[in-house]
């Protein structure tokens, strides 16, 4: 995405907005009155039993503040689990101070974080006894921002749904958070993606974000998947339950899988939708789900008459469009809410690159966008653009700490440039060199990492996750951000898995697709036999068609 690769994330216009301003204060209260839940170990609803586990606690209290509203939160159970910012100490560790109130809990010792808990009830009178822990997108995206999601496709139906800020984010303690690189992610708009000069600014807001981060004393090697899934696993065991249940969406797809490998004890059934698979991530795979993504909706535009008619060719076109642009971007200006004056937007190869990886997601106006570019009119392109980057919810609230904390010891370590650059290569063999280095959304990625300086994780936190979990891996048609085709290949290790792509839906199937929705919680219901007869009525966009 931008000055230091923005994270892999949904579309602000789909993405209920993180945590980040007035205090959500619903206190629990009436708690006696709520029905007990079988495998908790207590009469108590989950979520409202203080309870230690070795150097976990969970501590029943206030919902957590958000950035917008969340009507839904007066009716959660709240509160905190504090763990250990880091398990394993190490001598090589970064910014590994101690800073004040968080020293640690019964004498262990080191520096201890909280995480802002929300468990939000089932609606049935009579839930099942597992619940479903939610996993968020990003990586950096904060999970209570996400419960309207959850709640609009009804996941709560049968089971209460966890949801807890991964280490990092905005509602944990320490949230991690750098509003410097989202507002260089909306300047550099107005500059030449690939040009030298914008690389050395994107990883100057690297440094800063950096120093922030180790100004609140955080260790930035303590922000991965392997501490992450530790948490989940001691949160299910302060909350008392034998078993629940994952969905994890986006990045939680690939925190899942490493959960699932390394925690397996309790899980009962795992859904992931936009799969990442960590033994794959990084550019080389990003250039690949860009590909298929753009594919998916080529030939569905290529298939309707009305749009093949008035845009022949779009796929030639379109890459046609990205080389002719990335040896002669063109600039224009464009107005947007939060400003009182015109942006400057650069369109060029990778900007429109960009463009489309999130585009799929309002698909019907794609062609129309495409052929108005092609005649010279950028507009459309340049205020979609400039309208995500500069809008209030893609401010301030990224953990930028932890999207750095993942992609710096767990992706550029097992990647080189050159791997990025044949990956580019083969997915797009007519696009330009210079912009083979950098994947869609991951711009100055090894560069950036040399600027944040953790060390690499243990080569293991690659490995494929091979289990007999129960799994359904969900994929859209049109995603370009994690490829369609990322499902099926992780299915082939898990043996009890069902592989369901749905066609004509962008990144984050369940966020946009009633027949994913569907799907999803008959999957909770029967784990290996979820009802997937809503696919045979799926038709594609009708595309918009200009005069």
């Amino acid at each position: 995405m931008s000055p230091r690769p923005t994270p892999r994330r949904r579309p602000a216009r789909r993405v209920p907005a993180t945590l980040a301003g007035a205090t959500a204060g619903a206190l629990v209260v009436g708690l006696a009155a709520m029905p007990a839940h079988a495998g908790s170990g207590s009469d108590a609803p989950i979520g409202t039993v203080a309870r230690t586990v070795g150097d976990a606690h969970y501590e029943p209290g206030p919902c957590p503040r958000t950035a917008d509203p969340i009507p839904d939160l007066e009716r959660a159970r709240c509160g905190t689990l504090t763990v250990p910012e880091k398990r394993s100490r190490d001598k090589g560790s970064k910014g590994s101070k101690i800073s004040k109130g968080h020293e640690g809990r019964e004498g262990h010792g080191g520096r201890t974080i909280t995480l802002a808990v929300a468990i939000m009830p089932a609606e049935s009178s009579r839930p099942a006894p597992d619940p479903i822990v939610w996993l968020a997108g990003g990586p950096g995206d904060d999970a209570v921002s996400e419960i309207p999601m959850a709640l609009a496709g009804d996941l709560n139906r049968d089971r209460d749904v966890v949801f807890m800020s991964q280490r990092g984010t905005y509602s944990a303690d320490p949230e991690l958070t750098c509003p410097n690189i989202d507002e260089f992610n909306a300047r550099a708009l107005g500059l030449v993606s690939n040009a030298p000069s914008t690389g050395r600014l994107h990883v100057e807001a690297t440094r800063v974000c950096r120093d922030r981060v180790e100004a609140r004393g955080a260790d930035r090697s303590a922000y991965n998947d392997v501490e992450s899934s530790a948490d989940y696993d001691a949160l299910r065991k302060t909350l008392g339950l034998k078993k629940w249940n994952v969905f994890g969406i986006s990045y939680g797809t690939h925190l899942a899988l490493n959960y699932m490998r390394l925690h397996p004890k309790g899980i009962r059934a795992v859904g992931i939708d936009g799969v990442l698979p960590p033994h794959l991530a990084g550019g080389a795979v990003t250039w690949k789900a860009a590909r298929e993504g753009f594919d998916g909706l080529f030939k569905a535009c290529e298939e309707q008459p009305a749009c093949n008619t008035r845009y022949p060719k779009l796929k030639d076109t379109f890459l046609r469009l990205v080389s002719e642009l990335e040896a002669h971007p063109i600039t224009t200006t464009v107005t947007v809410p939060v400003r009182p004056e015109p942006v400057p937007v650069v369109i060029d190869g990778a900007n429109l690159v960009g463009w489309l990886t999130s585009a799929t997601h309002v698909a019907a106006g794609v062609p129309r966008s495409i052929d108005e570019l092609a005649h010279g009119n950028p507009q459309r392109i340049a205020e979609q653009l400039a309208g995500g980057k500069y809008s209030p919810q893609a401010i301030g609230r990224t953990s930028h700490g932890l999207v750095y904390g993942i992609f710096c010891s767990q992706w550029t370590p097992y990647e080189t440039r050159a791997d990025i650059i044949r990956g580019g290569r083969r997915a797009f063999p007519t696009f330009p060199r210079s912009m083979l280095a950098n994947a869609p959304q991951l711009a100055w990625l090894h560069d950036d990492c040399r600027a944040w300086d953790v060390p690499a994780l243990p080569r293991s936190v690659r490995d494929v996750t091979r289990s007999d979990i129960p799994t359904l891996a969900l994929s859209g048609g049109f995603d370009a951000q994690t490829a369609p085709s990322n499902g099926a290949y992780v299915a082939r290790t898990l043996s009890r898995s069902t592989a369901v792509t749905v066609p004509y839906v962008a990144h984050v199937v369940f966020a946009d697709s009633t027949c994913a929705q569907t799907i999803t919680n008959s999957f909770f219901d029967s784990p290996t036999a979820p009802d997937t007869s809503c696919l045979a009525g799926l038709r594609p966009p009708t595309f918009e068609i200009a005069p």
